[in-house]
């Protein structure tokens, strides 16, 4: 067929929203629209186990997330997600709206539960299950990159203020941490070794630089879990940009000693010691000024871990549990996932930071340790450990 050229191409388009929001409004409700007849129909479809819940806490155990929240994704994705609207339909023959579809997406990535049985949970075939969720994957990779980026300059500002004000560290900019996603694998799978971590497991790593407010603000994923952190790190595009001066280059801020120190995230003691990256003292017998710094270095850094473990409680199809996954496909969920982390902090504030959760994202998996020091980074940290015990 010869391409569409403008008008033409226009009519096609219109003609396919048009379909794609009749469509919706059949299957109960206008797209975005959030109301309660879709609410009401899709529970309906569900288990009874959660009848006994008020609506609203039935709503977030279901989807982890408040219903406007919800509702902003679907905002997000109804163009994409609408695309060949009647293509899904429910074993009763009934067409999925903009919400159903999200839902069934939603559910899938955080109940961590087969294709069957989601599909027997909402009345879908499983085949279904698996086209909705790759196509929700592919609509928040072109609706919402906006949800996870490096901060600009006011905000890098809000964020230090941040660090500074919980933990007296000046011109902290985030925490960098990783976690392992486990997977499924066969030992008869080609090059099934290279993902084998430490621990035995088969798993893929992603890396995070993490906000005091539990946001992601840079991650890198993909990587098979035998490469240690500090390798991670060095092949990651923030390890090649912090080098280069393109990020971590704000101002500088005066220590009390009269010198100045740049912007710089902190890591544990699995990570090398940078000018840009500050690490615990690992040595015995410190000093006071040392220990303040470890001191304040531990209470800063924990926001990782506990945001790491809220993660993966979320988002359960993380866990481990797919039976061969498509390697190329999964660092693809991984991040959007962690959009949609973002999202969900962005929409719910404090509530979700004041949570009480633990610090253990990677359950039996032992403290990796660099023992790699940049000599500037050394002078670094010695200065900004004298000026914590002097200020």
């Amino acid at each position: 067929m010869a391409p569409l050229r403008g008008a033409k191409r226009r009519r096609k388009a219109a003609a396919e929203k048009k379909a794609a929001m009749a469509a919706a409004a059949a299957a109960g409700g206008a797209p975005g629209a959030g109301g309660g007849d879709w609410w009401d129909g899709f529970c309906m479809r569900m288990s009874g186990t959660l009848s006994c819940i008020e609506d609203a806490q039935r709503f977030e155990s279901i989807f982890k997330m408040p219903r406007r929240t919800f509702n902003y994704i679907c905002s997000l994705v109804r163009d994409e997600m609408m695309v060949r609207s009647s293509s899904y339909t429910f074993l009763d023959g009934k067409v999925l709206s903009l919400e159903d579809r999200v839902a069934v997406a939603l559910i899938r990535l955080n109940s961590g539960g087969s294709l069957v049985t989601v599909g027997s949970a909402v009345g879908v075939n499983h085949s279904t299950v698996s086209l909705i969720t790759w196509r929700f994957v592919e609509a928040m990779e072109e609706r919402a990159s906006h949800h996870l980026r490096w901060p600009d300059s006011s905000e890098m500002e809000k964020i230090k203020s941040m660090f500074e004000k919980i933990q007296g560290l000046p011109n902290c900019c985030g925490v960098v941490d990783t976690t392992h996603i486990t997977m499924c694998l066969s030992s008869a799978e080609p090059n099934c070794k290279v993902w084998l971590d430490h621990e035995k497991n088969y798993s893929m790593v992603l890396q995070a630089v993490i906000s005091p407010d539990m946001r992601f603000m840079d991650i890198v994923t993909g990587w098979p879990g035998s490469m240690k952190e500090s390798s991670i790190l060095h092949s990651s595009g923030l390890f090649k940009m912090c080098e280069k001066g393109a990020r971590l280059n704000g101002s500088k801020q005066a220590l009390s000693d009269g010198s100045e120190i740049g912007e710089y995230i902190i890591g544990d003691a699995g990570y090398p010691l940078l000018p840009w990256l500050l690490t615990p003292y690992q040595e015995n017998n410190l000093s006071d000024a040392k220990v303040e710094f470890n001191k304040r270095h531990a209470a800063a850094i924990a926001v990782a871990p506990r945001t790491l473990v809220k993660f993966k409680d979320t988002w359960k199809f993380l866990h481990g549990e797919m039976w061969r996954p498509d390697k190329h496909k999964l660092p693809r969920i991984i991040h959007v996932c962690c959009m949609l982390h973002n999202i969900i902090i962005g929409l719910q504030g404090s509530a979700m930071v004041e949570a009480d959760m633990s610090n253990n994202h990677d359950a039996n998996y032992k403290q990796q340790v660099c023992q790699l020091a940049d000599e500037n980074a050394v002078m670094v940290r010695d200065k900004l450990s004298e000026h914590l015990v002097s200020s």
